[in-house]
């Protein structure tokens, strides 16, 4: 039966022995171990490690009182300390794990190889690691039904879970970490470590060493933007098109006519913008404290589950494929229809317009297809039937990125790379269905497109983004905070300090404690994916930032002005606005490790095409000195690029039957009321025969020469980079090496200590 403990105010059981008791027997006889179980001895920390909450049920015999019961035992046989406080539907389970646990726990870490390097070896055990022994217990305790926690909360059986808040060391981090006025001051690394766990920890580190290595990035880009605004009227290549009277021919069927260059003189000038002491290897401990007789589950593998879920994939990348599809011919058929359009301002832009529509309709697909993309990789990870979470979350890390990664980048590789070089020319016009022309590029090339359509996905995705993932947490705290208000006036017959100092040997009062739980049970839900969306975001981010930075420079500049303000938005989320994360052990940042290296050499092959095959770089060099003015180096008197652009422009005569049925009548008729005879269209092409020119084959040449030096060339200035710089800071390599002195030398010590005592 139960009785208040003088002592600490604790529920206790009398003493019992329970050595015959096995909760695998069936669950009604069961129930008596509420009168059988024994007393624990008090911990060294008065702080629960965990708290569950369930609904409050009346009828002593519902299935759900009966298995919360018989959850709650098995927890106490683990020696795991259960306090009940009911408040208003609501009950609340505080747990405390007993020191017998983590004495255990250090001794196995100890004695493990996988674990020498540890600071929860000795002296008091942190809070971090009560609360991740005691998550482990949590599920991985069955009830005689064969139910684990997971599938007793999907059946309301507990509503919901979560670990506490350390208030002083959150009030620190508050101070020294999360708060707005600190975007320039350094992170607590080890405190956040100590608080969140290596793994949080690690994801901070490199969040801050990423945000430092993009300040070179970002002013070598705004460096080469002001380049272009200060050359916007000086260069020959803006003069030739803002000064040229050739007639181009329609950009688009119906409506469409014939058009002069110079009429796209404003939109040709934006081209000219663009030129461990933290170790893992614990599962197997934990396990063992968890259970001494526990089985190891077995590697293993399956041909048919692999072959299922690579079909599953592939059928997957083919529907996110299929929508960029999609979105190219949105845009196809809103240029046309904006081209027919009765306002003159629409019609004259309907190109860049649609750009413009089609990167925001991107944005729409973007967000809804993350949903669809992170149920996917669940179900698929479900077919795999991984070994451990470790496995699933490396499973699912890489599924859910490939999926994120077809999502966000198809159509702009759409337009870095295809835009503009599939469409055909006039007579022989490439069509979607037979009707809509695919889109042209213009005379000064597609690199514009790509660089309006970057800049508005990346804008809209880092301010909403951010602006959602704090307000929406914030809102929800704000209305849920006057419930522990009104506790904390209710606590009148103990002394307030007593309750709320940490490091006191007095226990609370119920008020204080229930005050305290309410207070981490109204903040916002956290789970074991949490981080994961952090990192994916950040990686994302990365991938912008490298994959195309030739086209858009300004990329790093928007990535270091998000992230210095993301990393502070992030630690306020954590610290303040939602429950406290599992803290968890690891080495290294996982398998983001791969894929940020595999975004590095994608990265490379990316800009060494942009520059080489979608801008004009190489036929500019190859005008410069093979066609142009200074190709012979005797005429000095010209800009060595003068006539670059009508030496990109082919020429179509309405003579031919079919250039002349490409369009129609009234497409050729200038504004003026001129009916033209021949237009100018953006190819290497014969007049005669429509065939390549030799130019043209020597322009592709030169650009696949050029890209395989160019990747050559970086990969080979990677390697040095990696050569000079180690893989592992040297602080961190002297305090291991430190560390294990000193513990070496404590072994010795307690050797010597036993042999005299022997003696």
């Amino acid at each position: 039966m139960f009785f208040k403990d003088p002592e600490d105010g604790f529920e206790m059981q009398e003493k019992h022995q329970y050595d015959s008791v096995n909760c695998t027997d069936p669950l009604l006889p069961c129930l008596y171990l509420i009168d059988n179980l024994p007393r624990i001895s008090k911990p060294t920390q008065k702080s629960f490690d965990y708290v569950l909450v369930a609904d409050l049920v009346e009828d002593p015999l519902d299935q759900r009182l009966l298995k919360q019961t018989a959850f709650l035992e098995c927890l106490k046989k683990k020696s795991i300390m259960v306090t009940k406080i009911i408040h208003d539907d609501k009950v609340f389970y505080g747990l405390r794990a007993s020191k017998e646990v983590f004495d255990k726990y250090k001794y196995l870490l100890k004695v493990s190889d996988a674990c020498n390097w540890s600071g929860d070896q000795t002296g008091t055990t942190p809070q971090a690691t009560r609360i991740r022994v005691v998550h482990y217990t949590l599920y991985h305790t069955y009830i005689n039904t064969g139910e684990d926690l997971e599938e007793l909360m999907k059946k309301d059986v507990f509503a919901t879970m979560f670990c506490l808040h350390e208030r002083k060391k959150q009030k620190e981090l508050k101070k020294r970490w999360a708060r707005f006025s600190g975007v320039f001051v350094g992170q607590p690394v080890t405190l956040i470590r100590d608080y969140f766990g290596e793994k949080v920890g690690l994801y901070y580190l490199w969040l801050g060493w990423y945000t430092w290595m993009l300040v070179p990035a970002a002013v070598l880009g705004v460096v080469v933007f002001l380049y272009g605004l200060a050359f916007f009227n000086t260069s020959p290549l803006i003069k030739e098109v803002c000064e040229s009277n050739t007639l181009m021919c329609p950009s688009c069927d119906n409506r469409c006519k014939v058009w002069q260059l110079k009429d796209t003189c404003t939109y040709a000038k934006a081209p000219w913008r663009l030129p461990c002491s933290w170790r893992s290897g614990e599962e197997l401990i934990l396990e063992i404290v968890n259970d001494p007789n526990n089985r190891p589950k077995r590697y293993g593998h399956s041909y048919l589950r692999s072959a299922v879920v690579m079909l599953l994939v592939t059928a997957t990348l083919v529907l996110i494929i299929g929508l960029t599809h999609a979105l190219v011919v949105f845009r196809v058929v809103a240029a046309v229809n904006m081209a027919e359009a009765n306002w003159g301002f629409l019609r004259d832009h309907s190109s860049t317009v649609a750009v413009m529509l089609g990167a925001v309709l991107h944005y729409i697909t973007i967000q809804v297809m993350t949903r669809v993309n992170k149920y996917v990789a669940f179900k698929l990870c479900e077919i795999e039937k991984t070994r451990s979470f470790a496995a699933l979350e490396r499973s699912f890390t890489v599924k859910m990125f490939t999926f994120q990664f077809f999502t966000l980048f198809s159509s702009l590789i759409y337009v870095a790379f295809f835009l503009g070089r599939m469409n055909g020319y006039p007579g022989h016009y490439v069509r979607i269905a037979g009707k809509w022309r695919l889109e042209e590029c213009h005379p000064s090339g597609c690199l514009t497109d790509l660089f309006i359509q970057m800049a508005i996905i990346m804008v809209l995705k880092q301010t909403l983004n951010n602006i959602f993932e704090f307000t929406g947490p914030w809102l929800k705290r704000f209305f849920r905070r006057t419930t522990g208000k009104k506790l904390q006036r209710k606590c009148g017959h103990c002394y307030r300090k007593t309750c709320c100092d940490e490091e006191g040997s007095v226990e609370p009062c119920d008020n204080c404690k229930l005050r305290d739980w309410l207070r981490n049970y109204q903040l916002n839900d956290v789970n074991a994916f949490s981080l994961f969306n952090e990192f994916l975001e950040m990686v994302i981010q990365f991938s912008f930032t490298t994959l195309f930075v030739a086209a858009f420079p300004l990329a790093p500049l928007l990535a270091l002005i998000n992230n210095i303000f993301e990393i502070r938005l992030d630690a306020i989320k954590m610290v303040s606005l939602e429950r406290r994360l599992i803290p968890k052990k690891t080495n290294d940042i996982g398998v983001w490790t791969l894929i940020l290296q595999a975004i590095g050499v994608l990265a490379v092959i990316a800009n060494g095409v942009v520059i080489g095959i979608s801008s004009d770089f190489i036929p500019r060099l190859v005008y410069r000195y093979h066609y142009g003015p200074c190709a012979n180096g005797t005429d000095t008197t010209q800009h060595c690029l003068a006539g670059y652009i009508n030496d990109t422009l082919s020429t179509a005569y309405m003579s031919d039957p079919l250039v002349r049925q490409a369009f129609r009548p009234s497409q050729l008729i200038t504004h003026s009321g001129f009916n033209v005879t021949q237009c100018s269209y953006k190819d290497y092409r014969n007049d005669g025969d429509y065939s390549l020119t030799p130019q043209f084959w020597l322009i592709m040449a030169i650009r696949f020469v050029f890209i395989v030096l160019f990747e050559h060339v970086v990969v080979m200035c990677k390697f040095i980079a990696a050569w000079f710089v180690p893989d592992v800071p040297m602080a961190v390599n002297n305090s291991r090496l430190e560390d294990k002195l000193d513990r070496l030398k404590a072994e010795l010590r307690n050797m010597h200590r036993r042999q005299s005592t022997e003696v």
